[in-house]
């Protein structure tokens, strides 16, 4: 999910922190001020995403703006929220503590999102605010004077609607001027803090050097969170003084922490009294009106499953004609290069190989962008977090909350996604067990083989849309349902204890923002294209090497795949699959899956071409149909469709989500048992149904 841009040499750039609440459309300003000019990363030895973007200010001087993750609070409480504090104070080696901050905060909300607004001022960088989504503060009849704002905190102020673009030139224009830093803070510290602040900011300008202008921020943070002095690296002396302040406090039945939250929002309630006019009270507002549908216990779940079932309609319908047009491209450049190019292993490396491989997964790009498509305008309009909401009362039956769901249903797309977003979650043993579940539910890479077997398994030139959809709706529900039942198997055996309750917030629903959406759905084709040009070209190339030799001797009566090395490695793990209704070939395709699932699709292409290289243009599913066992009988039945099926819905083939794992639970000892009760799994379910089918005389 990268895409380039053009650096300049960071000391001649100006750098900006992006810095807001969750839900306060961060992302959304920073996708418009940058576009394309974006390179997306994880910061080192974590998995948290480091999103740095480019833009040019109206004079032309090129800014860098680091999107840093949504928080609540600088004060940490997972590993999102850590990552903020840290950069915005300046300790990670590999990023430089920004030069100014743009603050977003979402307008509609303004008491809340001053809340981390007013730390970010302790800091004493230069800083902008942002009023977002001021439209949906004045529906609900807010009325914010921005120069009154500004005028309290001593920073520019900026009224913004980034899904419209409205605001962004006015914000241009503010970082592209200099700015002082914060004025004197105005909120007061309780008085018995006083001293203990006093003595902790000189010890931490002496003996740690720190800055005075964050010296402040810094001595705060280590009285009121006795666990950030320990990963801040201080002088003992420091040390001691901290330590010496806890006890105290202890002992006087004194509480820092809220101490402090008390005094910060009695300044945030006189600053709201004095800068904001409320609307009228109990008048519910349209996001009220919707959720009273959306959320419904009987209208929330009929509406929620109809939205799933349009998204799988469109991928066999909307996505249907750019696929077509896809596959008869990569035909009509395999015949090209076939009529242009002599007779030969070269030829066939780039027709049977190169391009069967390549091209066997391109095809389903339009499909896996529908599908990018409807979680991006889920995630957009505010419905994600109320899919969380309906799904908590079934959640909270297999030891988890709704909040787990969210993880869960980005895992649609993509499974790394999804287990990153796990880092929300703040009881440890839930995290885990969403991270171990995530993989269940199907993600982008299956839909390809997916959408094989299913044409595969209705092969007439005319099936409805709705019943394939049905199909790929039900392998969904599989995939969803098994991750529960293993989710509260884990939580009765591994993973004991209490079933945590929902606390969430549910942002306003929101006018997606197409352009947004659409930005997403570049970066993610950016990955999926960059991966079949990278990954899944060498492993065809590779594949294809495996299945054309060594050359079978042209006495030889036996067909070359049998003879090749990948046909000895597929047949010798036949016995061990052969229960499932698959033949050596599929075991091909299944070994190879393993870097990514949808290999599966690119090396049954390569291994049907190689052995019968005749007429590459025939679609692979005709091939498979035909393909025969040795006595006779068809290989590709309707009951090994289903059973292959079931096997890619719950088999655990995807190196980079073990990768993933690992670098999440800092262990090998998860991702390792992660891939054996998934593998277990889908071995058992292909084996019951197969079996089960034969027994019934399927």
């Amino acid at each position: 999910m990268t895409s380039s841009v053009n650096a300049v040499p960071q000391a001649r750039v100006t750098t900006f922190a992006l810095v807001g609440n969750p839900n306060c459309g961060k992302t959304t300003l920073f996708n418009a001020l940058t576009g394309m000019r974006q390179m997306v990363g994880n910061y080192p030895g974590v998995t948290v995403e480091k999103k740095v973007g480019e833009m040019f200010s109206l004079h032309g001087e090129p800014i860098q703006i680091i999107d840093l993750p949504g928080a609540y609070s600088l004060s940490p409480r997972s590993p999102d929220e850590a990552i903020t504090r840290d950069v915005l104070m300046g300790r990670l080696a590999d990023t430089r503590q920004p030069d100014q901050i743009v603050c977003v905060l979402d307008a509609s909300n303004l008491e809340r999102n001053l809340f981390l607004a007013t730390q970010v001022l302790d800091l004493g960088l230069p800083t902008i605010l942002v009023l977002n989504m001021m439209d949906l503060a004045e529906a609900k009849g807010f009325r914010i004077d921005t120069a009154a704002l500004a005028k309290e905190l001593g920073v520019p102020v900026v009224a913004c609607q980034a899904s419209h673009k409205v605001g962004i030139i006015e914000l241009k224009q503010a970082m592209g001027r200099s700015h002082p830093p914060p004025s004197v803070r105005q909120w007061r510290v309780p008085a018995s803090m006083e001293p203990a602040l006093a003595e902790l900011t000189t010890c931490l300008t002496t003996e740690n050097k720190i800055g005075r202008s964050r010296v402040f921020s810094e001595a705060l943070m280590y009285l009121t969170d006795d666990k950030s002095s320990n990963e801040a690296g201080l002088s003992s002396r420091c040390q001691h003084v901290i330590e010496d302040f806890h006890q105290r406090f202890r002992q006087e039945g004194f509480d820092c922490h809220e101490a402090v939250v008390t005094a910060r929002y009695q300044y945030i309630q006189e600053v709201c009294d004095r800068v904001a006019r409320a609307g009228a009270a109990n008048t519910p507002d349209l996001s009220d009106r919707l959720d009273s549908v959306l959320t419904h216990p009987i209208w929330g779940w009929t509406i929620f499953l109809g939205l799933m079932g349009v998204m799988f309609f469109s991928i066999f319908t909307l996505a249907n004609y750019p696929k077509e047009w896809i596959e008869s491209g990569f035909a009509a450049l395999a015949n090209a290069i076939k009529s242009s190019m002599a007779a030969g292993d070269l030829r066939d490396l780039i027709t049977d190989g190169a391009l069967a491989g390549v091209g066997g997964v391109l095809v389903f790009l339009p499909q896996i962008l529908t599908l990018f498509f409807f979680i991006g305008l889920l995630e957009d309009t505010g419905y994600m977090a109320r899919a969380a909401f309906i799904m908590d009362r079934l959640m909270s039956r297999v030891g988890l909350h709704g909040k787990s769901f969210i993880p869960m249903l980005s895992s649609y797309a993509c499974a790394i996604p999804g287990i990153m977003a796990t880092r929300t979650i703040e009881n440890p043993k839930d995290r885990l067990v969403t991270i171990l579940v995530a993989p269940l539910m199907s993600c982008s890479a299956r839909l390809p083989v997916y959408t094989l077997m299913i044409a595969t398994l209705l092969p007439a030139q005319k099936v409805p849309a709705l019943q394939k959809a049905g199909i790929m709706m039900a392998l969904y529900l599989f995939g969803t349902a098994t991750a529960f039942f293993f989710a509260w198997l884990f939580k009765k055996t591994l993973m004991r204890g209490e079933t945590p309750v929902l606390i969430m917030e549910l942002p306003p629903y929101r006018r997606p923002s197409l352009p947004s959406v659409f930005m997403q759905m570049i970066s993610r084709s950016k990955l999926f294209v960059k991966r079949a040009g990278t990954v899944i070209l060498g492993l065809s190339i590779l594949l294809w090497f495996l299945a054309a030799y060594p050359k079978a001797g042209t006495g030889s009566a036996s067909p070359q795949l049998a003879q090749s090395f990948a046909g000895k490695i597929g047949r010798s793990i036949e016995p061990i699959i052969k229960p499932l209704g698959f033949d050596w070939k599929i075991g091909i395709g299944l070994i190879s899956s393993f870097a990514a699932r949808e290999v599966f699709v690119s090396t049954m292409s390569i291994v049907y071409n190689v052995e019968d290289s005749s007429d590459v243009t025939l679609p692979l599913r005709d091939t498979m149909l035909k393909e025969k066992w040795p006595d006779g009988t068809a290989v590709f039945t309707p009951l090994v469709c289903i059973s292959l099926m079931a096997f890619y819905v719950l088999a655990m083939q995807c190196v980079s989500t073990i990768a993933v794992v690992r670098r999440e639970t800092n262990s090998w000892r998860w991702p390792l048992f992660q891939l054996f009760y998934m593998t277990g799994a889908a071995y058992l379910a292909s084996l019951v149904i197969y079996q089960t089918g034969r027994l019934l005389g399927f």
